[in-house]
């Protein structure tokens, strides 16, 4: 084996040289794996706060379906409603502002007359009317669903950047449940 004597190196080429020098041996991992686990971590806290807001959501509307099925709610108008939500649903963002309500009675016969998707908020026209929202008679099977948006943690990483946007460069989490109006 030959050793190379420091009045040698400077023989050797730049490149023969630098191609068996050791150094920053941890800067090439480091640099292939932290994007991967920062883009993971991002994803993780996305997708964690996008499941905690619809489960709140999901938990408002319960209530609020719970106040209008025991005759706790009077009147039963859009207002009082999306109040109710709000409410119950504590981590919604600004909540009385990116909230859309739908309530409309169902003939549990024919159910081709609910329409696909669910209304939300148009920031860019901030007077969009409410779709429809009927309180309901007695016995009357009725539906509700409500639509919110957020805006992503991160949205140029990872999951953030893989949502569908809606309004304003949001997404979208909507809630529905059907009920029966109880009889007085």
């Amino acid at each position: 084996m030959t050793t190379i004597k420091s009045s040698d190196c400077a023989k050797v080429p730049f490149l023969r040289r630098f191609r068996r020098s050791e150094e920053g041996n941890g800067t090439i991992e480091f640099v292939l794996f932290v994007p991967f686990f920062l883009a993971l971590f991002l994803s993780s806290f996305e997708l964690g706060m996008l499941l905690a807001r619809n489960v709140m959501l999901d938990r408002g509307v319960d209530i609020a379906v719970r106040q209008v099925r025991l005759g706790q709610m009077d009147p039963v108008n859009h207002d009082n409603m999306k109040a109710a939500v709000c409410d119950a649903a504590v981590i919604i963002p600004d909540c009385l502002n990116s909230l859309q309500l739908e309530m409309r009675p169902l003939n549990p016969r024919n159910w081709d007359n609910i329409p696909v998707g669910a209304d939300c908020v148009d920031v860019e026209e901030p007077s969009t009317p409410v779709r429809q929202f009927v309180a309901g008679q007695p016995n009357q099977l009725m539906i509700i669903r409500a639509c919110s948006l957020f805006d992503p943690i991160a949205p140029t990483a990872a999951l953030g950047a893989q949502l569908t946007r809606q309004s304003g460069d949001k997404y979208a989490l909507t809630s529905s449940a059907a009920f029966v109006v109880e009889p007085d």
